[in-house]
């Protein structure tokens, strides 16, 4: 399917696995986020993520100020001679009370409300998280300032699980969660035009491959 040519071809890129959440150790904020850094296997997954996309004719990188999204893209910007656009929209979703890794202790844990959240799909049953209309209006409003930016252009956006899903259930009309579900290091693409955004592609991970074996762009 060709490119409409008001649109753009947008590359959102889920950032490395970060470093694992240890209890009373939490991680350190920024604005409000907690902000781990990549894990060795989260710097691997980034450069093959970012070897696949620098081969993929990316003209503009993006990332969120949370620096595993930024650590993720330093590979494909490197590569490029590009210098990354820090986009504050793009962070991650605000998790309220469980910010600074303890969301990941309360979902391994099977607290009450973890689950209430996958139930209701909504965010904010989490003390003082962000709502589903906040989250949908920040990515529908960042996504499209990027996509007007860029018409005709492919743009890789270094991102988060939480904007991802919210990006792809925007485009295709589904339930809140239905894209909750992408890989650390995994391309989702959205073809995004001021009229229609159209899912192209969700949770790619052909370029998360073993020794010996070679990544390709489709």
């Amino acid at each position: 399917m060709p490119l409409p040519p008001d649109a753009a071809d947008l590359l959102l890129v889920r950032h490395g696995q970060s470093e694992p959440y240890l209890p009373g150790r939490p991680f350190p904020m920024t604005e409000g986020h907690g902000d781990p850094a990549l894990s060795e296997a989260g710097h691997e997954q980034a450069r093959q993520v970012c070897a696949r996309l620098a081969a993929a004719g990316v003209s503009a990188v993006y990332v969120s100020p949370l620096r595993r999204a930024a650590q993720t893209a330093a590979p494909l910007a490197e590569a490029l001679g590009i210098t990354p656009r820090v986009e504050p929209d793009l962070r991650e979703v605000h998790l309220g009370a469980w910010e600074s890794g303890l969301y990941r202790q309360m979902v391994a844990d099977g607290h009450p409300l973890a689950r209430e959240v996958f139930a209701r799909e909504r965010w904010d049953v989490i003390p003082g998280a962000e709502s589903p209309e906040a989250l949908t209006a920040r990515v529908r409003a960042v996504l499209g300032r990027i996509a007007a930016a860029h018409p005709g252009g492919r743009v890789a956006a270094f991102t988060h699980g939480g904007v991802i899903g919210a990006a792809l259930a925007l485009a295709s009309g589904s339930r809140p969660f239905a894209f909750l579900t992408s890989d650390n290091g995994s391309v989702s693409r959205i073809f995004a035009g001021p009229g229609q955004w159209l899912v192209r592609c969700f949770n790619d991970t052909a370029h998360l491959h073993r020794a010996g074996e070679e990544p390709g762009w489709p």
